[in-house]
């Protein structure tokens, strides 16, 4: 297996954004470090996991930081061998030789795509006479996203202290909401909260969509100045030790939801609490969906948003126009994290230790035929964990409620 740290990323011209790790190199590693690559080589008789990390440079370190002394690299990672990162190209081949395949991301990292093609290379020429070398490549999510899946309960931990600070900071920033705020200026004091928490900042774009542009699921403008009677829908979440955080809430600008708000806020926190309870050691994930789908379209009919009188359920459709996502996914080193939901068309069914969000919604963007309900969209997310015996919410502190919701509106001090 070749993992490479991930590369710099440009935002212009010679300006980087600020740098994120790889989650694959951080998972096995610990390690946070740009220039990095790990091999592992399950085949081998020593030297079974070689580090290449970045040399002390006095003059680049004026520019970007210290460095960590490769010594320390490897007593921190607890690898055979530390190599310098100048090296990759002279000594990945070698490496990969004894290889029968290769796990390794393409597209990751050129310099050393390079090495891995040049070794495939090598041993479609001589492995006919003598039988040794890769002859293919694989994805290292192959083995990764299983073990990744399943949190340990030094990961749980993390996420615990990503999720609570998401959750502080969400309720201290709305304390400041009221109309004529900007969706920035919310934005701003929920991002600082993180940062005052002791967060590295978002782990995602934070969304915070006032009025219609609440309806637009991956909103991040966040450029309208907010109304009275409008509501706010908020999808954000703290990175914390590369564990994310993921919470929405929906909030009343004003302080107080109109009667048609209050419907459609109660049907989705109903939705929510359905797959919730649906949510333990071996129910399939697929369930949670199918509860909160159903609890979704039985209360569209109930207020004559969806008309007939069929199926109601999770296979009548009728709630695609105004749910067009899924109610979860995995959370972890990535705030959409990795693992199938599915194999061979079957439902991957839960697991002790796996963690995953509940997030239904409902959204009636302009021109939608809704009547009342034109331009309301509402999102309730919560983070969750699936014990030996059943459900923790570990996002539980920041309430649901209509009443507690409304309540956390606009109670910061004035000035």
């Amino acid at each position: 297996m070749v993992l490479p740290a991930a590369p710099p990323l440009i935002r212009s011209v010679d300006a980087t954004l600020r740098y994120r790790p790889s989650s694959e190199l951080f998972y096995l590693t610990g390690l946070t470090d740009p220039g990095a690559l790990l091999v592992l080589r399950g085949f081998a008789d020593g030297n079974r996991s070689v580090l290449f990390a970045r040399s002390r440079n006095a003059k680049a370190e004026a520019w970007s930081g210290l460095r960590t002394d490769p010594e320390e690299v490897g007593r921190r990672t607890g690898v055979d061998e530390v190599r310098p990162a100048g090296r990759i190209r002279d000594h990945l081949g070698a490496l990969l030789a004894g290889a029968d395949r290769i796990f390794f991301r393409l597209g990751t990292d050129p310099t050393v795509e390079a090495r891995v093609r040049h070794a495939l290379e090598v041993a479609r020429l001589r492995g006919a006479r003598h039988g040794t070398g890769p002859r293919g490549v694989l994805d290292p999510g192959l083995i990764l996203d299983d073990l990744r899946l399943r949190k340990d309960a030094s990961e749980i931990q993390a996420i615990r202290g990503a999720v609570d600070i998401t959750a502080t900071a969400l309720r201290t920033a709305v304390a400041h909401l009221r109309p004529g705020i900007g969706e920035w200026e919310l934005e701003a004091e929920l991002e600082a909260g993180f940062r005052r928490l002791g967060a590295a900042g978002p782990a995602f774009a934070s969304i915070v969509g006032s009025g219609a542009n609440g309806c637009v699921l991956h909103y991040v403008e966040n450029s309208r100045r907010m109304q009275a009677g409008d509501l706010v829908l908020i999808d954000a979440g703290a990175e914390s030790r590369m564990y994310a955080g993921d919470i929405s809430r929906t909030f009343p600008v004003s302080g107080s939801f109109s009667p048609e708000q209050a419907d459609l806020y109660q049907l989705v926190d109903a939705a929510r609490r359905a797959a919730i309870r649906k949510v333990r050691p071996g129910t399939a994930v697929s369930e949670i969906h199918e509860a909160a789908v159903a609890t979704l379209t039985e209360g569209l009919h109930q207020l004559g948003v969806a008309e007939g009188n069929g199926d109601r359920g999770a296979d009548s459709g009728v709630h695609e126009r105004f749910f067009p996502h899924q109610t979860s996914h995995w959370l972890g080193i990535d705030v959409h994290d990795v693992g199938d939901y599915a194999t061979n068309g079957v439902a991957r069914r839960l697991e002790e230790g796996m963690v995953l969000t509940v997030e239904p919604g409902l959204y009636f963007g302009p021109g939608t035929p809704a009547g009342p309900f034109e331009g309301i969209g509402i999102r309730i997310e919560d983070d969750v964990l699936v014990t030996g015996d059943g459900v923790e919410v570990l996002s539980a502190a920041l309430p649901t409620g209509l009443d507690d919701v409304a309540a956390l509106v606009g109670r910061a001090p004035d000035g």
